[in-house]
């Protein structure tokens, strides 16, 4: 038996999971069923990266312990899983005690080999990424990620010799085009390789700077750099080195998003090279989900939920569109219009009218049972032979990551199925009474029907099982539908005549998209008048007495506000609300930081782009108007306009105000 073993990356608990995170792991559950379709001994990996600094600096902000933390985003993770039909075999967790484990003595192989030697190292050190950068690497002298300036740190720290195994890895790539895919990021990796910019990898912080992380067995001085420590989890968890499931699933396949493509495409190979280990077998990088052509970001606010989606439009209506919708490695948009239009299309009109129309049809003209099969003539022969083109075309592109490719090839069956359905006229057939005629044709169709629900499993598990089961042939979404998937794309073949059948099916109803129009403007407006009355209620309240000086506050009260200084760095105006400017402002956090501010009446957005202004940051976030703001700018009011408190002179972004 063949053995398949697919991981995601392991999740970074510093926030909550969102599309992002559920992408990628419904894929590899897709693959995951795939091949187990197919009959293959699999295993499916994924879990959680729970040590580095933004680890501590969230924990802190939370007033937590780190662990503590990261006991609770993983278990959000863990939970989010099950809810999304995912069925990870595993979940590691780098905190576990075994992975730690595993991890030291992974280094200490290395080090043994001499391929990690202790040296005094200054370098431009990035917090949002966790990592050091050299002069090439920069753009503008600016993180190349979060697009800020880096701290420049010197100290003393351990060296993985990674430039040493740089040209070996060019080798390989080239001499194995499918190693890393899609096409563009192995190009771009091997453009990474001929830069000269990558140089031998810092794996090491002091502990006087960072302890949360895994001790070095050969300096309890220091930790290990979180990017050495995670990567080992596809090992580790197989139980690395003399666990007996890492020789059955090792070496396996990586799914992972484009941003973290030179830990795993340079980093992680060079890493196995070096002690000694077998290289994974595919790196399949995908494209990011944008809305209206941003990436989803917290501090934008457009974080989407994809418990919240499946719910609204059916888990397995979402894992489709996000398979369809995405051509796996390119970017794509979100959206909820696309989704509806998607499930209208490829769902209700296509797929649910086949069944809808074929079963009853069945049941009215064969006695609810599979008829018997008659002689071909050429418009089945046709529908027979694109339905084995389809599934060989499918078994393919499915294999290979061409999610939506696949789907698409599925769907040319469906499409000529329902022609058929036309061209054929089963009606007519009856009236006529030619029931050899009519049976060869309802067979023919179910037969089709029955292989397009067989693929679909692996995308659509419990709609797939609800298909075959109205069919005659019962299944679940849990276990592989009994069958071999290869024979299924070579034989036109596969439901015995006399199967009781379903009467009907309404599997994908249709979205009436004018209700859903009207439902989102009835929201509208109610929200609308919340916020007029909202606005009324204040100005119904007593004005403060302006004579009466603010009640004192304890020193205490003052220092508990978080004040700071911050460059605003892109600033427009609310799409929902014309009062209100969306700011993103850098206060030296990695990333900037979205804060909604009442200034469009005083300032046009460009006026404020680049300049430094002051705000509160330890705000509770609040949703205006669909976005959340993460503070609050400072303002004073001056002869009947806002004024903006800023600092004197520049100042660097992030310096505290008191």
């Amino acid at each position: 038996m063949s053995h398949f073993f697919i991981t995601t990356p392991i999740y970074y608990v510093n926030a909550q999971p969102h599309l992002g995170h559920a992408y990628t792991t419904i894929v590899a559950d897709c693959l995951a069923r795939f091949h187990r379709l197919k009959g293959e001994d699999t295993l499916f990996l994924t879990g959680t990266d729970e040590h580095g600094d933004k680890i501590v600096q969230s924990a802190e902000k939370q007033g937590k312990s780190p662990q503590a933390f990261v006991d609770a985003i993983s278990a959000q993770f863990r939970a989010l899983w099950p809810q999304l039909g995912i069925a990870n075999d595993r979940f590691v967790r780098t905190t576990d005690a075994d992975h730690k484990a595993r991890v030291r003595q992974f280094l200490q192989k290395v080090y043994d080999a001499g391929d990690i030697y202790f040296g005094e190292f200054g370098g431009h050190y990035c917090y949002g990424c966790e990592r050091f950068y050299t002069e090439k690497e920069l753009e503008n002298g600016l993180c190349p990620q979060h697009l800020t300036k880096p701290e420049f740190i010197s100290e003393k720290n351990y060296f993985f010799r990674m430039s040493k195994y740089l040209p070996w890895l060019r080798e390989h790539i080239l001499a194995n085009p499918d190693f890393i895919r899609p096409e563009r990021y192995r190009n771009e990796v091997l453009a990474m390789l001929e830069s000269g910019a990558l140089e031998d990898l810092c794996i090491s912080r002091p502990k006087s700077r960072l302890t949360w992380g895994i001790e070095l067995p050969f300096d309890t001085d220091y930790v290990c750099y979180v990017w050495f420590d995670a990567l080992l989890n596809y090992i580790s968890a197989l139980g690395w080195p003399d666990g007996p499931d890492y020789p059955r699933y090792w070496p396996g396949e990586h799914l992972v998003a484009k941003d973290i493509l030179k830990p795993h495409a340079v980093f992680w190979p060079t890493m196995l090279k070096a002690a000694g280990l077998p290289l994974y077998r595919h790196l399949n990088v995908h494209g990011y989900w944008l809305v209206r052509d941003t990436k989803m970001s917290k501090s934008l606010g457009n974080v989407v939920d994809p418990l919240a989606m499946s719910k609204e439009f059916g888990l397995d209506a979402f894992r489709y569109f996000l398979l369809r919708e995405m051509h796996f490695g390119s970017d794509a948009s979100f959206s909820e219009e696309s989704i509806v239009t998607r499930i209208n299309a490829d769902l209700a009109n296509d797929l649910g009218n086949l069944y809808s129309r074929v079963l009853s049809m069945t049941a009215k003209y064969c006695e609810g049972r599979t008829p018997a099969c008659g002689t071909f003539n050429e418009d089945d022969r046709a529908i027979a032979d694109l339905c084995l083109t389809a599934l060989q075309n499918f078994v393919q592109l499915f294999g290979g990551t061409q999610f939506s490719q696949a789907l698409e090839s599925l769907w040319e069956l469906v499409r000529a199925c329902n022609k058929y359905v036309d061209s054929q006229a089963p009606w007519a057939l009856f009236k006529q009474g030619d029931m050899a005629r009519l049976n060869t044709v309802m067979h023919v169709l179910l037969t089709a029907m029955r292989k397009v629900a067989l693929c679909l499993w692996p995308v659509m598990p419990q709609s797939a099982a609800a298909m075959l089961s109205q069919l005659g042939q019962p299944a679940d979404g849990d276990t592989p539908p009994a069958c071999d998937l290869e024979q299924e794309s070579r034989e036109f073949a596969g439901l015995a005549a006399g199967a009781p059948l379903a009467a009907a099916s309404n599997l994908f109803p249709r979205i009436d998209v004018a209700a859903r129009a009207k439902a989102a403007e009835a929201a509208a407006r109610a929200e609308k008048e919340k916020n007029k009355a909202e606005k009324a209620a204040q100005k119904a309240k007593a004005a403060p007495a302006p004579a009466e000086p603010a009640a004192e506050i304890s020193f205490e009260h003052f220092k508990a506000a978080d004040l700071r200084v911050g460059t605003v760095r892109v600033c427009e105006r609310h799409p929902n609300a014309d009062r209100i400017l969306r700011l993103e402002i850098d206060f030296g956090e990695g990333q900037p930081r979205q804060i909604l501010s009442g200034l469009a009446e005083y300032f046009a957005p460009e006026e404020l782009v680049g300049r430094q202004v002051c705000a509160v940051l330890n705000l509770a976030p609040r949703k205006i108007r669909g976005l959340v703001s993460h503070g609050m700018v400072l303002t004073a009011e001056q002869e009947g306009r806002l004024v903006l408190l800023q600092p004197g002179g520049p100042m660097p972004d992030g310096s505290r105000i008191g």
